[in-house]
């Protein structure tokens, strides 16, 4: 449906890029992706081919994710695995 009024493009001049207000761990967004999913640590760990033990000890940060658990999570939570993989990356001063 058109009105027939033109929209005015905005320009991005004057506007300044935000800072990341929060650093998040690949614990703290494997969380939030699960809680996202609406997924219990067993369902999550059901799915990813892991144990509820280990979905506990990644959210808690206390042993590191590696490459094929994040392949296996990511496929789960529908994320690309650097999300979880690289948490804090930035490209040429932006955050990703």
């Amino acid at each position: 449906m058109t009105t027939g009024k033109k929209v005015k493009k905005v320009s991005q001049e004057g506007f300044v890029r935000s800072k990341p207000r929060v650093r998040l761990t690949t614990g703290e967004i494997l969380a939030i992706l699960r809680e996202k999913n609406e997924l219990t640590q067993n369902e999550l760990a059901q799915k990813a081919g892991l144990t509820q033990a280990t979905i506990s000890s990644l959210e808690s940060n206390r042993i590191s994710l590696g490459v094929e658990r994040a392949k296996a999570l990511a496929k789960v939570l529908h994320v690309h695995p650097a999300v979880l993989l690289f948490p804090d990356w930035e490209h040429e001063g932006r955050a990703a």
